[in-house]
């Protein structure tokens, strides 16, 4: 398993997008996600960048054991599966999918997420989104 997770930080690494934030605040408007389940479309641009910098290719692992995957950092345990954790899969998805550049499954798992526990499910946004002016994320990027 520690070689699969080399070479799949090697190769994400060599091929990663890394949005820029007016690309991602339109690319997420265009997926409906401003104001999606009472959520701003600066808290969603806020949450990309505080979880994974807008790099689409983002994995890190956590003390419990599991993986966070893609742009919205989404969690093997819970949300997709990797193949080598036991997860719930709640968005029937394989944890991969959420490695690419086309970030249309992220998005329609990071709906999953936030209808059902909302936005502070993400650690990232709790610490640097959550009760701050998030306006600046948007801000001259015409959304």
């Amino acid at each position: 398993m520690k070689i699969w997770v080399l070479l799949l930080l090697v190769a994400a690494a060599a091929s990663a997008k890394r949005f820029s934030r007016c690309e991602l605040a339109r690319t997420l408007k265009a997926a409906g996600m401003s104001g999606f389940s009472g959520v701003s479309l600066a808290n969603w641009v806020c949450l990309v960048n505080a979880e994974s910098s807008y790099n689409t290719q983002t994995i890190n692992k956590n003390p419990d054991g599991s993986w966070d995957y893609g742009i919205f950092q989404i969690n093997n345990r819970w949300w997709c599966s990797n193949g080598q954790f036991p997860s719930h899969n709640i968005c029937r998805i394989s944890c991969s999918q959420l490695l690419t550049d086309d970030i249309s499954a992220d998005i329609r798992c990071a709906k999953t997420i936030v209808r059902q526990q909302g936005i502070s499910a993400w650690v990232g946004w709790r610490k640097r989104c959550k009760n701050q002016d998030v306006r600046s994320f948007i801000a001259g990027c015409g959304v």
